[in-house]
């Protein structure tokens, strides 16, 4: 899914896709500053940090940034660490270039002390991420919580090969949820582990919105920005389009329109509002990607099941009906009540009025009820289901087993891999991880 960017100032490329002088010039002296020190490398983000930061001061930022040890790489220390950027470590690839698997050492002390690393390389030949970039070494430098990517450190260097721009992250060896829900996975997300990873994500937006000093926007809250650690802990990535929320005495934060077609909220979209609540909007998007196994906005589909929100529609207030938009690779194991209850919050997060939206706070909550009692319930397939699976041509006969989770909540019984090979579910195409969208005009 790509991004688009409205903007009602100046553009940053022209039509024919060429630089416009005005962006070469602001790229230029947002690089004006070449030099191994540390401080004066740093400097370059001033220009950026109220993107996100508004009222803190690039002092602070910078204090802190050191206080955390946010580790600053050498060029040829990431170059090692990926084998020279080598395509066979590529993971990942996009608008704002490639992101490749390595190894770095922890200590020089401990040569043997290695730690596995996504490191993502910015683009050398365009404009597109550098802003993106500065404003995650701003933020991931200072901020910590369990749901939000660890940024292990940064490189930025100006030398004979052109601008290096990059940024190390903790490895997430699962990838994003993007890949378990739309890619050919051999074991789909349980039900139990998809209410887990909404949590997770619950939780890293809360934190965003609620806990911090300031309040800060995500605003390209999507699938491929939930990623999962080796225990399918989410972790929320990509900050780069991130903002600061608005300042005490004002309602909202009036900006660039930016995000994904199929996340952003209608209101944001049409006026450029943003507020907190167009990432609540976001989230009930993909409540109901995780519910149903389909994009937000899926062009292979026929016309009338392309857009999620309004293919849904008719079945949502059917309870005899809203079995049929279930992901079928759940195979009926899932609790029916705890899938109704989980769109009823996703519907509240997709409120017409923002203002009438919950809290991210308020969606933890609920969805810490919504797991308890599914917890507790049995998987008993719903009215229907077997209807819909014989429709389905299938010849074996159905039986549903509730499962007990594995460390990865995908220990499913022998019967149901014997299943899925001969129920034909849809296609779905397979694609590397996309931690940076390409942006278009919306």
């Amino acid at each position: 899914m790509k991004c688009f960017h409205f903007s009602n100032g100046e553009k940053r490329e022209n039509d024919d896709g060429s630089i416009s002088r005005a962006s070469k010039v602001s790229w230029a002296r947002s690089f004006s500053v070449a030099s191994s020190n540390v401080d004066v490398r740093c400097s370059e983000f001033d220009s950026y940090s109220r993107d996100f930061s508004g009222s803190l001061g690039f002092n602070d930022f910078l204090y802190q940034r050191r206080s955390n040890d946010l580790r600053v790489f050498s060029f040829s220390e990431l170059r090692a660490a990926t084998r020279g950027f080598s395509r066979a470590l590529m993971i990942g690839e996009g608008g704002f270039g490639c992101v490749y698997r390595g190894v770095i050492s922890i200590s020089d002390d401990d040569p043997d002390a290695k730690l596995d690393v996504a490191v993502k390389q910015l683009n050398r030949n365009g404009l597109q991420g550098h802003k993106e970039w500065v404003t995650e070494v701003n933020f991931l430098g200072v901020v910590k919580h369990p749901n939000l990517v660890k940024l292990v450190g940064y490189c930025a260097e100006d030398d004979e090969r052109g601008i290096q721009r990059l940024l190390v992250y903790e490895l997430m060896p699962n990838k994003s949820l993007e890949d378990h829900l739309f890619s050919k996975v051999p074991l789909p997300l349980s039900w139990d582990m998809r209410l887990r990873i909404a949590q997770d994500a619950a939780r890293g937006l809360a934190y965003l919105h609620e806990e911090m000093d300031f309040q800060l926007i995500f605003r390209d809250f999507k699938t491929s920005n939930i990623l999962l650690d080796e225990d399918f802990n989410a972790k929320l990535s990509d900050f780069g389009l991130a903002r600061q929320g608005p300042t005490e005495g004002l309602s909202h934060v009036l900006t660039s329109v930016v995000g994904t077609v199929g996340y952003a909220a209608p209101e944001y979209i049409q006026t450029g509002r943003l507020t907190a609540k167009s990432d609540v909007w976001s989230f009930g998007v993909v409540l109901y990607e995780l519910l149903t196994g389909r994009r937000s906005v899926d062009r292979n589909l026929p016309r009338g099941e392309q857009k999620l929100l309004e293919w849904i529609k008719p079945y949502i207030s059917d309870s005899k009906k809203f079995h049929l938009i279930i992901d079928p690779r759940l195979e009926g194991q899932y609790c029916i009540k705890s899938a109704q209850k989980l769109s009823s919050l996703a519907n509240k997060c997709l409120l017409k009025q923002p203002k009438s939206r919950p809290r991210m706070s308020e969606v933890v909550e609920m969805l810490g009820q919504i797991i308890t009692e599914a917890s507790s319930s049995p998987l008993l397939p719903p009215c229907g289901v077997s209807e819909a699976i014989k429709e389905a041509g299938a010849t074996t006969e159905y039986s549903v087993t509730q499962t007990k989770s594995s460390k990865q909540g995908n220990n499913y019984l022998k019967k149901a891999f014997e299943f899925r090979e001969k129920v034909n579910f849809r296609n779905r195409s397979g694609s590397k991880l996309d931690w940076r969208n390409r942006t278009v005009a919306w």
